[in-house]
Formats: C-alpha cells, sequence, structure tokens
C-alpha cells in the first residue's frame, strides 16, 4: 500500500547524500556526475535558511505542506515544522500507524509564505485541499503510493520536490520521476543576490502535457488518474504503469530488440564520465548478453537484454550501483534507451537533447514532460541527469530557497 519515504531521489541528490557521513539510504542507484565544490569556510550554511512559497495555482481552498526527510547530523528520519526545528518520527508499528501531524499551513491564492528548512535530505510535499496521510512503519515513514487503487491519498491531488541541504549547500529539483502532477518550480537566491529557477512549465504547458499523452497511441493514456468528478490528478511514470499493468508490459520491446541486434555486430561505446574523456568501455552482444570491456580488452560488466520494467526504472537488469564501473555504464544505458538514442548513435551519452525521444519506440511520458518545461528541463526519470538535462538548482551558499505553485493550465 505504502512505499518507504528512502525509495527513489534523483541521481544528483543521492550522490551528494551519499558522499555524506550520516547519508540518507537509498535502494535506487544513482549517477556519478559532480555536483560542485563544497561553500567556502567563510560562508558556511546555517543551520536552516528560508523557504519562500507563492501560492500562483489559482485554486481555491487550503494548501498543505511537509517538510520531511532524514536529519544529515543524525542520520534520524523526522520532519521539520514551520520554524525548521526538527522533530523525529516516533516509532512506527505492524501494520503502520498513523504518523503525527507535520502539516504547514501555506499561502492562500496568491499569496506566499516563508518557512525555513533544515539540514535534511528529503522531500517538501504540498497537497490541495486536505491533508496527506502518512504512516510510520517498524522500518521508518512510509509514503503514498497512489498507483495502488486502495492507497488514502488516491484521490489527493498533491506533489513534491526532493531536497538536500548539507554544509555544501542546497539542492532543490522539480521532480516527474514519479509521477506528472500538480505543476511547481523551484529556485535558489545565491549570496550575490541573483537567483536561479527551474521546473516552470510553457504557456499551456500542463493541458499540452495530458493531451499528449492521451494523444499518443499504444497505451501512454493509461497512466494518466482522474478523480470521480473527473478532475486530473496525476499521470504516473511509465515504471509503475507498467508494473500496475496501465502500460503494456511490452512498450519498449521493439526498441530494445533493434538495440541489442545492432550491437551483436557493432560495437557501442560509453564514455561514462565527461570530465575523465579517457575512460571509455566497449559493449558488444553476444550469446544475447551484452559484455562491455575496457581498453585492456578484459570484460569489467556485463546485461542481460533489459526489459521495460528495467529501462524505466533504470534498475533490476539495468541496476547500478555506486560504484565506478558498472553504475556509470548501467547510467548511460539507462538514458540511452529512455531517449531511444541508442541506434542512432553508438558513442554513449548523447548529450544533445535534439536527438532525445525521435525513434516511434520511446519514454513519451519522458518526451512529453520535456517538451513542455519552460527551460527543456525535467527529472522525468531516474537519470536524466546525463548530460545535464535535469530540473535541479544548486548553489553553495544558498540565501534562500522557492517553491513557486503554478497555474494548472
Amino acid at each position: 500500500m505504502f512505499r518507504r519515504l528512502t525509495r527513489r531521489l534523483p541521481a544528483r541528490l543521492r550522490h551528494r547524500i551519499a558522499a555524506t557521513a550520516t547519508a540518507l539510504a537509498t535502494t535506487a542507484a544513482g549517477a556519478l556526475l559532480a555536483t560542485g565544490a563544497a561553500a567556502p569556510a567563510e560562508a558556511a550554511v546555517p543551520a536552516t535558511i528560508p523557504l519562500q512559497i507563492t501560492n500562483n495555482s489559482g485554486r481555491s481552498g487550503p494548501v498543505y505542506v511537509y517538510t520531511l526527510g532524514t536529519e544529515l547530523s543524525s542520520g534520524r528520519q523526522g520532519w521539520a515544522d514551520a520554524s525548521g526545528a526538527f522533530h523525529a518520527w516516533p516509532a512506527g508499528g505492524a501494520p503502520p500507524v498513523p504518523a503525527p501531524d507535520a502539516s504547514i499551513a501555506g499561502p492562500g491564492p496568491g499569496q506566499t509564505a516563508t518557512i525555513r528548512i533544515p539540514k535534511l535530505s528529503g522531500r517538501i510535499y504540498f497537497s490541495y485541499g486536505q491533508k496527506l496521510v502518512f504512516q510510520l512503519a517498524t522500518g521508518g515513514l512510509v509514503q503514498p503510493a497512489v498507483q495502488n487503487p486502495s492507497d488514502p491519498n488516491r484521490n489527493i491531488l498533491f506533489n513534491w520536490s526532493e531536497y538536500t541541504l548539507n554544509d555544501s549547500g542546497l539542492w532543490i529539483n522539480s521532480t516527474q520521476v514519479d509521477m506528472f502532477s500538480a505543476p511547481y518550480a523551484v529556485g535558489v537566491q545565491r549570496a550575490d543576490g541573483t537567483t536561479a529557477t527551474t521546473g516552470h512549465l510553457r504557456p499551456g504547458g500542463y493541458n499540452g502535457f495530458f493531451n499528449a499523452l492521451r494523444a499518443q497511441p499504444g497505451g501512454w493514456s493509461g497512466l494518466i488518474q482522474t478523480r470521480s468528478d473527473g478532475t486530473v490528478l496525476r499521470a504516473l511514470s511509465p515504471l509503475y504503469g507498467v508494473e500496475t499493468g496501465a502500460l503494456p508490459a511490452s512498450v519498449l520491446d521493439d526498441y530494445i530488440n533493434r538495440v541489442w541486434q545492432k550491437y551483436a555486430t557493432s560495437t557501442l561505446t560509453v564514455t561514462p564520465f565527461a570530465d575523465q574523456p579517457a575512460v571509455k568501455y566497449y559493449g558488444r552482444v553476444s550469446g544475447g548478453v551484452m559484455n562491455f570491456t575496457n581498453s585492456s580488452g578484459a570484460v569489467v560488466t556485463s546485461f542481460q537484454k533489459p526489459d521495460a520494467n528495467s529501462v524505466f526504472g533504470c534498475h533490476r537488469l539495468l541496476d547500478a550501483p555506486n560504484d565506478q564501473v558498472r553504475g556509470p555504464i548501467s547510467r548511460t544505458l539507462c538514458a540511452g534507451f529512455n531517449r531511444s538514442t541508442l541506434l542512432t548513435n553508438p558513442s554513449q551519452p548523447d548529450t544533445s537533447s535534439a536527438a532525445f525521444y525521435q525513434d516511434a519506440v520511446t519514454n513519451h511520458y519522458a518526451r512529453a514532460a520535456h517538451a513542455q518545461m519552460a527551460d527543456g528541463k525535467a527529472y522525468a526519470f531516474a537519470f536524466d541527469d546525463v548530460g545535464h538535462h535535469e530540473s535541479l538548482v544548486h548553489d553553495g551558499s544558498p540565501v534562500r530557497a522557492y517553491l513557486t505553485l503554478d497555474p494548472f493550465s
């Protein structure tokens, strides 16, 4: 019924966390892209920073905000109140028991409110109209799993941003890894007064995204969830679509088969680190398995032919451990499959977005999400940061963070 809060963070945030001694454990592996230098000592990051929340949604009714995550100084899971004070979760149960009410009253329509967020790695949830249902299991906090029809949050309109605030600064994103729902943008004000923002949709982008899914043959419209009154709530990620049967499990088979056929007679070259162009791995399919060799010709890792679940989730047959070989190769393969660039470019990663999603068989959810973003950036699958196409902002000395609830248009 529920999934653990720590299930998946975007790759760049995951590896910032992994570099922290008291990092949040996560089951999803991540990319190894650089996340920027640590903040200088004279610009130490304070214990909390302001988060300015602006409600431009145009919707009436209350908004509820939650700051949930893992305290990086102690490794404890918990929540923060409006002042940024951290509260550890009490013990959970089996079956899960209700969590303490961690909601913060958000701004009304057209208004702005400011709260403070502490040094956590976690999520900032927001919901419209009613509070979210959170519960505690024996292993800690669980989060809504709206792909389950019986989940108590299924008919609530909500979304979340993921963030990490630590001694090296702030990372905050707009994510569509699990679902595309209530529109929002995030930002950070730098010490010099400038701001960086991402996540805003193009004019008409919210409706444009859902219209694109409805028009796409092959079952993609099955990802859309609506309330009984017809209100569109969200589109599930294609991973959840495959897992629940809303999207056919064979949806990527044709493309995957063509890739495996191509590299049975040619070589796929992977250069996983932008700052290490001499590090290359060479993939060739033999006996149905893609083996990667290093420059000396030694096999360093191998992949069975993946299925759609593995591709959309960047896991299972495309598992990406937090290492220096298999993980970086896997994340590159995952990006190439989702963006359908593996047939057109034998040198990966392909970082030019002009070539993405051009095959008829592709991740049309990710294609539609990127197409509707004002800056073209999105986190539509777990390794969407390969080539820096993710909707993430970072600063080593953040003055404040921003969360803007955008119009449903």
